[in-house]
């Protein structure tokens, strides 16, 4: 059994320590931006495919102490890296967090490598190379105060990147915090579910997966763990069919995209169709104004823009006004729930909210806000 440590948007820990528990991890404890638990190389290879919240998965390798570069290279010296990387593979680390004497991530990713090769010329009178952009093997080291804590990343690149969504539009919610979103709505498969300003579709797509039961890993070319020296690859390809097996053909319930920009609408499109379901979910170009509701009920899920990255060049209060008496008057018997990272607009909706969850998205505090829309 090993150590792992699930890295999370903030504030998000106590939702991905639940999903880790479904997909069966044990000893499951929420930290700052992330989750630590435990289990086999299964669950390792199961997380990395099915779990929505995280970012990547880190295979904990050895914590010690560290004060200065001589204590972080002498460290790194104590493992053995052959059982983890061998000289024919490439490698990269990546180091985050600093103390007093470690201040400069690229200085102690340095000695960290160093640390390594060093190691390996010693033993076979060769060494890895580095290749910062597609490593067999990358290397996470995160110093805090005095503590060096060494992991392998066996995600490669973010687990958000699910591999369906290349088009994107100008402000992309990533898949990670939309699949996020939708568990937060409580929005369950057999309700209908719309956004009406999907952009290049990202909630209406994660509804969607979640909806026919896809793996959200399941169309990403490649993982961290595939190119490790102990890599499984009969159980691997084992779990990846039982993925592929456990897929619905149809929904329960409509699920539902819209915008008022074509262009974007025909990324989202494109997206639904890399990932198998643009059959299964209804994208359309529409103005607001004439939005109307697929059914009588279900959970109406948006992220309209709050002038960070989009909408500065608009009347964003008389937006949200729109959006408020569209919601009050197309969607009654719906639940509502709208993302905003800006609370004088949040107010400009004239609707109460029935509840207000903290969100973070990226590094902009943002609140989700529920509507019972009667």
């Amino acid at each position: 059994m090993n150590t792992y440590f699930a890295t999370v948007a903030r504030g998000l820990e106590s939702l991905a320590a639940e999903e880790l528990e479904t997909l069966g991890a044990s000893s499951v404890e929420p930290g700052f931006c992330g989750v630590s638990f435990i289990g086999d190389s299964a669950l390792l290879y199961k997380v990395n495919l099915w779990a929505r919240l995280p970012f990547r998965i880190l295979q904990s390798l050895k914590e010690f102490p560290c004060q200065d570069a001589q204590d972080l290279y002498r460290g790194i010296q104590t493992l053995d890296w052959q059982t983890y990387l061998t000289p024919e593979q490439t490698l990269a680390v990546k180091a985050t967090g600093k103390n007093r004497q470690l201040n400069h991530t690229h200085f102690t990713a340095l000695q960290v490598k160093n640390a390594i090769v060093d190691q390996q010329q010693q033993r076979f009178d060769e060494r890895s190379s580095v290749d910062p952009q597609t490593p067999d093997v990358l290397i996470n080291v995160h110093i805090h105060r005095d503590l060096c804590t060494v992991s392998l990343d066996s995600s490669g690149s973010s687990l958000h990147r699910r591999g369906y969504r290349p088009a994107v539009g100008a402000a992309p919610l990533k898949e990670s915090l939309a699949a996020a979103l939708i568990h937060m709505s409580q929005w369950q498969p057999d309700q209908p579910f719309m956004d009406p300003l999907c952009g290049s579709g990202t909630l209406p797509l994660e509804a969607g997966l979640i909806s026919i039961n896809q793996a959200p890993g399941l169309y990403r070319e490649s993982f961290g763990f595939e190119t490790w020296p102990n890599f499984e690859s009969e159980l691997w390809h084992s779990l990846r069919q039982n993925a592929v097996d456990s897929c619905r053909e149809t929904l329960d319930a409509v699920v539902v995209g819209c915008d008022r920009n074509p262009t974007v609408i025909q990324q989202a499109r494109q997206n639904a169709a890399n990932c198998g379901i643009e059959t299964q979910i209804e994208l359309y170009q529409q103005e607001l104004s004439l939005v109307e509701a697929p059914s009588d009920h279900g959970v109406l899920l948006c992220n309209p823009p709050y002038g960070e990255r989009l909408g500065k060049d608009i009347d964003l209060g008389a937006f949200y006004k729109l959006l408020g008496n569209v919601l009050k008057q197309q969607f009654k018997g719906w639940t509502a729930f709208v993302l905003s990272g800006n609370k004088e607009l949040s107010r400009t909706i004239g609707l109460k909210s029935s509840q207000r969850f903290s969100v973070h998205n990226g590094s902009l505090p943002c609140q989700l806000m529920k509507y019972e829309l009667y």
